[in-house]
């Protein structure tokens, strides 16, 4: 029998390249979607603490799970930290329980660098740094990671965490779309002078990670970070994409502390933070435990990333 992986998620911008990735390593992929549209997916709707998984979770072997109320920058709830434990805290802990019950050996659950917390000053993020998040998203991402190594300790489920920070890749949305449209625009950005670093993650690299920790004997029992292993400021990434493009970027060199307070008169320092700040992950013990390095480089994932944005505008 082909080995079986539940994926959550998906239909999402790095379920649905995980699930292909897999199906072309003949692996037997259950699709966790809203609604089913191909024969290998299973129709969960919106996951909840009331989900029931136990059709698809059937002779599994692992769980990948990607599903989770995300980070979102104008929140609208009364409670987000109510509506983020919902959903990350309360129906991963029910997925993982079920995948107890139907015997499901390994489950790996995405989470992010938002853990370890904002912004990184003297040194990167590690997997054994104190966590410290600062927002709903984050502290929700923590609560489930403690209550999947509960579960872990009292049942023996072998449980990977992976932490990453911004994924990029082909159809990439949000922020990162917005900068290459500026790019193209030839519009002349205020960030010459910004010498911060920042970690990324090609959606390639996180999915071939993930797919090594869903049976790496190693990763059972781990929190990895996960990055491209070359950090950039915000200057330098928006030189490579425009390199990429073939324009020439329009960098000004505006001190810093201009753009901070003209970005919190305006209202938008939270955007600042992560255009001037730095935000670092050490992938060391993800290398020296998983014998892991990434599969495409910076450059060839932004160069893969452009591409499918200029052949899509």
């Amino acid at each position: 029998m082909r080995s079986k992986i539940l994926v959550t998620g998906a239909n999402g911008f790095v379920g649905s390249a995980l699930c292909e990735s897999l199906l072309r390593k003949d692996i037997n992929v259950i699709a966790a979607v809203r609604t089913k549209s191909r024969d290998h997916e299973f129709p969960v709707g919106d996951v909840s603490a009331s989900t029931d998984w136990r059709p698809a979770l059937v002779d599994c072997k692992a769980v990948i799970h990607l599903a989770a109320r995300v980070h979102v920058m104008n929140e609208k709830s009364s409670d987000p930290l109510a509506d983020f434990r919902a959903v990350n805290v309360d129906a991963t802990l029910n997925l993982a329980q079920q995948a107890v019950i139907t015997g499901v050996k390994r489950f790996v659950f995405v989470s992010s660098v938002k853990v370890n917390g904002e912004e990184t000053t003297s040194k990167p993020y590690s997997a054994f740094d104190a966590p410290a998040p600062l927002d709903p998203y984050g502290q929700s991402k923590l609560e489930a990671e403690i209550a999947l190594r509960e579960l872990s300790r009292d049942t023996g489920l072998e449980v990977v965490i992976i932490r990453p920070p911004l994924v990029y890749g082909p159809g990439v949305r949000a922020n990162f779309l917005k900068l290459m449209q500026w790019v193209k625009m030839g519009v002349p950005l205020p960030l010459g002078a910004v010498h911060n670093r920042r970690s990324m993650v090609a959606r390639a690299n996180l999915v071939d990670l993930l797919m090594t920790c869903s049976h790496h004997p190693a990763a059972a029992g781990q929190t990895f970070m996960v990055s491209d292993d070359h950090d950039v400021s915000i200057a330098e990434l928006l030189r490579m994409l425009s390199a990429s493009m073939g324009t020439r970027s329009l960098l000004l060199p505006v001190p810093v502390r201009i753009i901070a307070g003209a970005a919190a008169l305006l209202g938008k320092s939270a955007v600042a933070s992560r255009l001037l700040g730095s935000l670092q992950v050490d992938i060391t013990h993800t290398q020296s435990t998983l014998g892991w390095q990434p599969v495409v480089t910076l450059q060839e994932g932004l160069d893969k990333t452009v591409a499918h944005f200029l052949a899509n505008r």
